[in-house]
């Protein structure tokens, strides 16, 4: 039993079992914002893109062509989960701010 109590120890000592928990409600919410954007924010967005087909609007430049539809998803996705982040983190946390010296 020594092993294992000391693999216990170390899950608590590390903070191993609230690490993961956190890693998968961070996949699990992920998912979440990422249907909010596809299936809300961006409906009401494709009106204004060109063809109305977002995910594969394209800026072409000659020979290049940049595929802007798919990176506006993405980066719509990155804010609304960096808004949240920060909404949780300030509401759990509930730190001051760091001031410069």
């Amino acid at each position: 039993m020594g092993l294992l109590s000391e693999f216990k120890d170390f899950l608590y000592e590390y903070k191993i079992i609230p690490l993961a928990i956190a890693f998968i409600m961070g996949i699990v919410s992920t998912a979440l914002v990422k249907s909010l954007v596809d299936n809300i924010v961006m409906p009401i967005i494709t009106p204004f893109v060109p063809g109305g087909a977002w995910k594969t609007a394209t800026f072409e430049i000659g020979p290049i062509v940049l595929g802007w539809g798919a990176f506006l998803g993405e980066l719509i996705n990155f804010i609304v989960i960096a808004f949240v982040v920060f909404l949780v983190a300030k509401m759990v946390l509930k730190e001051e701010k760091v001031e410069k010296k």
